[in-house]
């Protein structure tokens, strides 16, 4: 076995980057040798403390932490330490069972609404308050949608997963749909876990009057007239803005026959 190792060396078998070698070096946790030519000699020394750090880097502990580690290690630290890696591998484990959680039940609605036979039918249905996060913002075209979602999702990608997440929709502007103007949006959302703590607005519980339609979004135009009738003709009034809810959309299939959206206007008897 071989007392030094040159940089090159180093970085294949860590498959660390020569520079990040160097900002350790630089920081003071790597000491490297120096051959009369100025080239960096990694030693025993250094492999150890490499070891470490690959392994306190994988589970996201700062240079700071682990600098700190390295320069006192004693029993005690070394057990705290281990103690802080069973603490993030639980979170690790526990982010991964609520993302298996929401992918069996998105899964499972998938499976509902692609067989569901409920097309086109003008019902009152009622429903449960839903949690959600979303990002108010008036806009106009499908393309200012995509744009929004994309922008909430990265605002919370490490809790939302776009394939295999809950229901995707928009809100449009009540007065506008009444006065029949049917694509004037004023926010996208996602429906959370109702188990979920971390939400900023809940759709509330109530009456809906709902419909649900397969293909393009623009047929939204030739349901939402229809809606509306249904609604004054049965001595109801609007209370919020009118849902757009994409319960198959083209996360799930590129077959713009196959989308699912359904329509939900929450309403009371006038």
């Amino acid at each position: 076995m071989k007392n030094y190792y040159k940089i090159n060396e180093i970085s294949t078998l860590y498959n660390i980057g020569k520079d990040s070698l160097r900002y350790y070096e630089k920081i003071g946790i790597l000491k490297p040798k120096r051959e009369d030519n100025g080239y960096r000699l990694y030693s025993i020394q250094d492999i150890w403390r490499l070891n470490i750090i690959k392994d306190l880097r994988n589970l996201n502990f700062s240079m700071n932490k682990i600098k700190e580690y390295l320069e006192n290690r004693t029993i005690e630290n070394t057990l705290d330490i281990l103690n802080q890696e069973i603490d993030l591998i639980t979170k690790s484990i526990n982010k991964l069972n609520y993302q298996k959680s929401s992918i069996k039940e998105r899964m499972k609605s998938l499976q509902e609404d692609f067989k569901d036979p409920e097309k086109e039918i003008i019902d009152l249905k009622h429903f449960d308050e839903r949690k959600v996060i979303m990002l108010n913002d008036n806009f106009s075209r499908d393309e200012e949608a995509d744009f929004l979602i994309k922008k909430l999702h990265k605002k919370y990608e490490n809790k939302l997963y776009l394939l295999g997440n809950n229901y995707v929709g928009v809100t449009m502007n009540a007065t506008d749909v009444i006065n029949k103007i049917y694509n004037s949006y004023t926010s996208v959302f996602f429906i959370l876990n109702k188990n979920d703590k971390n939400y900023d607005f809940v759709l509330p519980e109530g009456d809906y009057v709902t419909l649900q339609y397969n293909g393009d979004y623009s047929r939204t135009k030739e349901f939402l007239p229809k809606m509306i009738s249904f609604i004054n003709e049965n001595n109801m009034e609007v209370l919020s803005d009118p849902i757009e809810l994409y319960k198959i959309d083209v996360h799930e299939t590129s077959d713009v026959s196959q989308y699912l959206t359904q329509l939900q206007i929450l309403v009371k008897k006038a």
